[in-house]
């Protein structure tokens, strides 16, 4: 076994789940920076590691040394303590003030920072206020030292170890003990195998009820996580079964009791996580109180009227008319079908009566749209209902909405929860209006509301299904509505089109040329901004062509740091973000008022403060560094992530590498992102692959049944 003690100079990756890190070291007797490969989940810059493991050479990747053990010791030299404190692990110390208090303090500088912090106002430019951020930042480290410590032994990484103090503080070694599986309810991003492993190792036994009932609500969520708002018992225990290794008839009494203490609902042998029957049941009976409620009221009718200014089909001027003869419709239709010119027509109908009309969609970008179609403002769901953390939803059925006439647009991405607060907020007398696509992508959350409501017959529908002159010059539209018919697409080509096929038969070939065309050949090309008017799309996070390695390859590319154009940068989980990235939010978060899958630019880096300023739509929000699990790099995002956004051009590799993922309305998703220029990378049998699997998981809801019957049992 070969020994290295080196001062670690740069962190290169790190796995937040594994802890497997690579870093760059300065080792004594070594002219060029050291390699070091292994398990090491806490190593901060400036650390002086004493190593143990072997050298080995890597075609790839040169000569490392493959980490088997490690110890951590603080930095005595002048070098390694200004390395350390300026690597941003001190919230208040960043490379400029490290550089000021070691020149002061020297080798004693750490000490003085344990016994008497206090001393620091004796340097330079450093004030009460940052004294007591370093203060109380030091403290919190060392805290967070002790619960790695701990928690490292039972295999828990980094970054759950700072989410677990963060939630709990100085409590948590205390919780982790009592109830290991706690930490799976209570943290985001912790899931029941986490708990598990320290569970197991904390002598927790097998069939423990507090294990058991832990694994059955995982098991649960994880279907809600793939969109069901419900599952049937019988597989919710065959599911949980597996993952607890145990029989699922052990399962069925623990079912029971949960369902009798409200830990889930069971509906006959439908289970529940409570949130989400609340959700469908309410939503099914507040669509069915509006309904009603049109009837006693009498509507203002459009009187046969056309809107004047634009030349309607009589498909749109049904919708037109049914819109204002109704308490709630549904107008659904693919690209190039005037879903939008429709929905003009209604607002101006509308407002020729004297409505006031209200406009809203799921994301802010869908949102922005809107209000550009329209000429009047549109809001997100949550802005229209004056979502106020930690005080919740303001718009609700004792404080409603003001208004006539409510049109909500890409209702395809509403999911019930969202559905439900919305119509808890709608009052007796006002119109609602729902406008999307159904061959598009379901919603990233639980259920199938348009759908559902479509296929109850409760409410009136109107499908535009004719594509418009001016829409069929565009091979983007023509080829979507091919993929959702599952016709052959016209890869063609040829000068003056907006859709361009190439053919790639590997995932790394694909990779090479998304690069190429994402940062040179478009950008100039079509005078086009790479990183605001070019999207890389593609189905799946991993691999060559995975969300993970193209946006680490197309940073590199399109927001390059160097010594002469140097970027300031926060590291997290070994991602590096740096001033003028293109980022996404990946959860929903209320207090910051941003929601998955909002883009923005980090337009400020505060490496003292380890504070980054990320733009939403001209909104600055501050994210601290252990908020940075919440965004993700966005020069290439899942299709998943991309319901509901347009953008000008759309680069998408489509490889049978992605075999698991090809589906229709993948497909149809992703080309209908695209505004003005769509580039498809990949293999053509991977595209007919594609476009014949129209089979999707059918989701676990039980709205349609809902409004069908109680409509049935008050006709």
């Amino acid at each position: 076994m070969d020994e290295l003690r080196c001062i670690v100079e740069r962190i290169t990756f790190q796995n937040t789940e594994n802890g497997y890190t690579v870093i760059k070291c300065k080792a004594k007797g070594h002219r060029e920076l050291v390699s070091v490969v292994g398990l090491m989940p806490s190593v901060c810059v400036g650390t002086v590691l004493h190593l143990q493991g072997v050298w080995k050479h890597e075609v790839k990747y040169g000569r490392q040394f493959s980490v088997h053990s490690y110890k951590e010791i603080l930095p005595r030299t002048i070098y390694g303590i200004e390395k350390y404190l300026g690597s941003g692990l001190i919230k208040g110390i960043g490379p400029v003030f490290a550089e000021r208090i070691v020149g002061v303090f020297k080798e004693k500088t750490l000490d003085v920072i344990e016994h008497e912090p206090d001393r620091l106002l004796e340097v330079s430019g450093i004030g009460e206020y940052r004294v007591s951020c370093v203060k109380k930042s030091w403290q919190e480290q060392k805290a967070i030292k002790n619960i790695m410590i701990f928690l490292q032994s039972y295999g828990v990484s980094t970054s759950h170890a700072t989410s677990i103090f963060k939630t709990y503080g100085t409590e948590s070694i205390s919780i982790v003990k009592n109830n290991p599986h706690k930490i799976a309810d209570d943290i985001w991003g912790i899931g029941f195998k986490t708990a598990d492993t320290i569970a197991e190792k904390l002598g927790v036994a097998k069939d423990a009820a507090v294990r058991l009932r832990s694994g059955l609500l995982y098991a649960l969520q994880k279907f809600s996580e793939d969109g069901h708002c419900f599952a049937c018992s019988d597989e919710l225990c065959r599911s949980a079964s597996e993952i607890l290794e145990t029989t699922a008839e052990k399962l069925f009494p623990v079912l029971d009791d949960m369902a009798r203490c409200g830990d889930v609902t069971a509906e006959d042998k439908a289970v529940y996580l409570p949130l989400y029957y609340l959700s469908e049941k309410g939503t099914a009976e507040k669509i069915l109180t509006l309904v009603r409620a049109a009837g006693k009221r009498g509507n203002k009718e459009l009187n046969g009227r056309k809107p004047k200014g634009i030349n309607y089909d009589e498909v749109q001027i049904e919708a037109i008319r049914t819109a204002m003869n109704s308490s709630f419709m549904v107008i659904t239709g693919g690209p190039g079908t005037g879903k939008t010119t429709t929905t003009l027509g209604i607002i101006q109908a509308c407002q020729s009566l004297g409505l006031q009309v209200l406009c809203a969609a799921p994301t802010g970008r869908a949102a922005k749209r809107m209000s550009e179609a329209s000429g009047i403002e549109a809001k997100t769901i949550h802005r229209l209902l004056e979502y106020k953390p930690p005080h919740g939803w303001q718009r609700n059925s004792e404080n409603p909405l003001q208004g006539d006439v409510l049109i909500i647009d890409e209702c395809s991405m509403i999911d019930i929860i969202l559905m439900h607060n919305l119509l808890k907020a709608v009052p007796d007398g006002m119109r609602i209006v729902m406008v999307g696509d159904t061959d598009q992508l379901p919603s990233v959350g639980a259920g199938n509301v348009l759908n559902d409501i479509i296929s109850s017959g409760v409410v009136p529908v109107v499908r535009l299904e004719r594509i418009f002159r001016q829409a069929q010059g565009s091979r983007i539209i023509m080829n979507a509505h091919c993929i959702n018919q599952g016709r052959h697409i016209d890869i063609s080509n040829g000068k003056g089109s907006d859709f361009f096929y190439i053919e790639s038969s590997t995932p790394e070939d694909a990779l090479e040329k998304v690069l190429d065309l994402a940062a040179a050949r478009l950008p100039g090309y079509y005078r086009a901004d790479p990183i605001r008017d070019i999207q890389v799309l593609t189905p799946m996070q991993h691999g060559a062509v995975g969300t993970a390695n193209l946006n680490r390859m197309l940073q590199e590319r399109l927001n390059p740091s160097s010594e002469s154009s140097y970027k300031p940068s926060i590291s997290r989980a070994g991602i590096m973000y740096k001033l003028y990235d293109k980022v996404m939010q990946i959860r929903n978060d209320y207090d910051k008022e941003v929601f998955n899958g909002d883009i923005g630019t980090i337009t400020d880096v505060n490496i003292e403060d380890q504070e980054l300023t990320i733009t939403f739509d001209g909104r600055r929000v501050l994210y601290d560094r252990s908020d940075l699990d919440e965004v993700m790099l966005a020069y290439a995002v899942t299709i998943h992530k991309s319901q509901g956004s347009e953008y000008p051009i759309v680069v998408l590799p489509f490889m049978m590498a992605h075999y698991v993922m090809l589906q229709r309305n993948l497909l149809y998703t992703a080309v209908t992102r695209a505004k003005k220029v769509l580039v498809l990378i990949g293999e053509k049998k991977a595209l007919g692959y594609a476009v014949r699997n129209r089979k999707a998981i059918d989701r676990c809801t039980r709205l349609s049944m809902r409004l069908k019957e109680a409509s049935s049992n008050t006709s």
